[in-house]
C-alpha cells in the first residue's frame, strides 16, 4: 500500500477493492492508522468510500516523496483484512409521512412498489457509514437495497430541510442542516447529526453503522422541538455595528483545519495572504479574526476608537495596506471594490466572537462561527476588545497591484481526470461567471469533454478544479465541501489560491500547467516574502488592553 501525490498539499492512499462495504471499512482503518502514526506535517485525514486523503502543511514536510513514504509505512501496519462492523451502531428514527417525504411517491412509482414495501426495504438493512462530507455531518450510507436505487433529481432543490432523509443513486443519507440538495427526499428525522456545541460535533463517523426505524409525525415533531437553538447572544462591550452589510460580508480568520473527517470545510479567509497582511499591519497575530468584504463593502459604525487596516481588494473609502485610526462614532462606508473581489479589514486586537471548533470563521451552511453563524446583517454587533493601539510613524506597505493583473493566469497541477479533457483544458480562456461565491467559482467558456456526475465521491480541497456534466469547470474555494463526485481536472497550487479568491465576475482566467516541485517552490517563496513583511512590521503598531 503506497501513498501518491494529490495536488501540492495532499497525498492519497487507496483502499484495496473488496466486496460489499469492506472497501470503505478498510479506508476507515487506514485513516485510523495514519492518525495513530502522527506523521509530521499532517493537517487533516479524510476517509472516503475507497481512499484516504491526507492534507499536509508544505512548510512542515521535507518533500512530498518523503512524506508519502512516511504515510506508506503507517498504512503498512493495517492488516490485509480488517474486522467488519467495528464502528458504533446508531438507530435513527425516520418519519415517512407524505408531508416529510416529497419524493417518496415518485420513487415508489419508478420501482413499481407501494409505500409500505418501500418503508420495509429502507428500514431493513444495517447501513455502513462509508464517508462523512458534502456538509458537516452528512453520512454517505452504503447498503441500500438495489430495489430502491434511484438517480439523483435532474434539478436539485434550492433548499432541503435539516433532517431530510434522501436517496442518491445507490446510497442513502441524512441532511444534517438546511442546504441545497439533489437527492430524492423520502423521509425526515429529528436526530441531530451535527452540533458544534457537542463533543464530538458529528453524531456519525466513517466506519459506524446505522439502522433506520420508522416513527410517526408526532414523534418527529417532538424531536424537532428538542433541537438545539443555533442563535447566539448579542455581543456585549465594545463593538462595531453593521449599519449596512454590503455583499456577503462575514467574519473570517485562517480557518478550522482538522475537522474534514466530520465534513467540516477548512473555511476561513478566501485570500489568506491578504488576511495575514492586514493583521500584521495592525499588530495582531496573523490568525486573528477580521472582516471579509466582497465586491460591495459594508457601512460600519465604530462604538470605540480603533486602528484598522485593509488588504486585498481595494476600496475607495480606505487606503490599502496602512494602519488607519478610526474615532468612536465614525461610520466607515467602504463602498464598491475598485480592484479585486475580497478585502480584509483587520482591527487592532482582533474580532472577539467566541471560537467554534477552534476558529471564529463563518461557515453559513452549518451556522458555524461569526456572530450568528451567518453573513453579517444590518444591526449585528461585531465585538472587539477595549484597548488602545499606538502607531509608530507614518508608513504603508505597497499594495500588490500584480495580484489583479489581467488576464489572470493560475498555475495548476493536472488532476486525476485531466487526460479526459484533452489539451483544451490548457488552451482555453475562461470567464468568471456570476455564479461565484466562497464555495467555488463557476467558469464560462467552451465546455470541456469528460464532465459527469456518477463518480465515486472522494475528498476535494480548496483549489480543486471539478468538471460537472455541463463541461464548465468549477474552482473550489475556502468553503468547498470536503467530498465531491465530479471529475477532477486539476488543482490550483496553494500559492495561487489567494489570486483565485480575488477573481470577480467577468474576469478572464487561464491555466498554466506546473510540476509539484514548482508548486512547492512557489509556496515557499511566498512564505519567505510573508516572513520579510512580518519582520519589517514588528513593533510598528503596538496594541495594549
Amino acid at each position: 500500500m503506497t501513498a501518491e501525490p494529490l495536488g501540492d498539499t495532499a497525498a492519497l492512499v487507496r483502499a484495496a477493492a473488496a466486496p460489499g462495504d469492506a472497501t470503505a471499512e478498510r479506508a476507515s482503518a487506514l485513516a485510523a492508522a495514519i492518525g495513530r502514526a502522527a506523521v509530521a506535517g499532517v493537517v487533516d485525514v479524510v476517509p472516503s468510500i475507497d481512499r484516504v486523503t491526507v492534507v499536509y502543511d508544505i512548510l512542515r514536510v521535507a518533500s512530498q516523496p518523503a512524506f508519502c513514504a512516511d504515510l506508506s509505512r503507517a498504512v503498512d501496519t493495517v492488516p490485509a483484512s480488517v474486522a467488519p462492523h467495528a464502528g458504533t451502531l446508531h438507530e435513527i428514527a425516520v418519519c415517512y409521512g407524505a408531508e416529510h417525504a416529497p419524493d417518496l411517491d415518485d420513487v415508489c412509482r419508478l420501482h413499481g412498489i407501494g409505500r409500505r414495501l418501500f418503508i420495509e426495504l429502507h428500514t431493513a438493512p444495517t447501513y455502513a457509514v462509508q464517508a462523512i462530507g458534502f456538509v458537516p455531518g452528512f453520512p454517505y450510507l452504503g447498503g441500500l437495497s438495489a430495489a430502491l436505487a434511484t438517480p439523483r433529481r435532474a434539478t436539485p432543490r434550492p433548499m432541503v430541510p435539516a433532517g431530510a432523509v434522501g436517496i442518491g443513486a445507490a446510497q442513502t443519507g441524512v441532511y444534517p442542516c438546511a442546504t441545497p440538495g439533489g437527492w430524492n427526499i423520502v423521509g425526515r428525522t429529528g436526530a441531530v447529526l451535527f452540533d458544534a456545541a457537542r463533543e464530538p460535533a458529528a453524531l456519525l463517523r466513517a466506519g459506524d453503522r446505522v439502522r433506520f426505524v420508522e416513527s410517526t409525525a408526532a414523534e418527529l415533531a417532538a424531536a424537532l422541538a428538542r433541537a438545539p437553538d443555533p442563535s447566539a447572544p448579542a455581543a456585549a462591550g465594545a463593538a462595531i455595528e453593521i449599519v449596512r452589510p454590503g455583499l456577503a460580508t462575514s467574519i473570517q480568520d485562517l480557518g478550522r483545519p482538522g475537522f474534514r473527517a466530520m465534513g467540516v470545510p477548512l473555511c476561513g479567509a478566501a485570500d489568506t495572504i491578504a488576511m495575514r497582511v492586514a493583521n500584521l499591519i495592525v499588530g495582531n497575530p496573523e490568525s486573528s479574526a477580521g472582516i471579509e468584504c466582497t465586491l460591495l463593502g459594508p457601512d460600519l459604525r465604530f462604538e470605540c476608537d480603533a486602528v484598522v487596516a485593509l488588504a486585498g481588494a481595494e476600496f475607495a473609502a480606505l487606503p490599502s495596506c496602512r494602519p488607519v485610526r478610526i474615532a468612536a462614532g465614525t461610520v466607515l462606508a467602504l463602498g464598491h471594490a475598485r480592484r479585486g473581489c475580497r478585502g480584509y479589514l483587520a482591527i487592532a486586537g482582533g474580532v472577539t466572537v467566541p471560537p467554534c471548533l477552534g476558529s471564529r470563521s463563518t461557515y453559513a451552511p452549518a451556522r458555524l462561527g461569526g456572530t450568528t453563524g451567518l453573513a453579517l446583517m444590518a444591526g449585528d454587533r461585531v465585538p472587539i476588545p477595549a484597548g488602545a493601539a499606538t502607531i509608530r510613524g507614518a508608513w504603508s506597505l505597497a499594495p500588490d497591484h500584480d495580484a489583479f493583473a489581467a488576464p489572470c493566469v493560475l498555475r495548476v497541477i493536472p488532476g486525476t481526470h485531466a487526460e479526459d479533457c484533452g489539451r483544451a483544458a490548457w488552451n482555453t480562456s475562461w470567464r468568471v461567471s456570476s455564479r461565484a461565491d466562497r464555495m467555488g467559482i463557476r467558469l464560462e467558456g467552451q465546455p470541456l469533454p469528460g464532465g459527469r456526475a456518477d463518480m465515486v465521491s472522494a475528498a476535494v480541497l480548496p483549489g480543486t478544479i471539478q468538471l460537472p456534466p455541463d463541461g464548465r469547470p468549477i474552482i473550489l474555494l475556502a468553503d468547498a465541501q470536503t467530498i465531491g463526485g465530479y471529475p477532477v481536472v486539476g488543482q490550483v497550487i496553494a500559492a495561487d489560491l489567494p489570486r483565485a479568491a480575488q477573481l470577480r465576475p467577468g474576469d478572464v482566467v487561464q491555466w498554466r500547467q506546473v510540476s509539484l516541485d514548482e508548486a512547492h517552490a512557489a509556496y515557499r517563496e511566498q512564505a519567505a516574502w510573508l516572513a520579510a513583511v512580518r519582520e519589517s512590521l514588528a513593533g510598528r503598531v503596538c496594541w495594549r488592553t
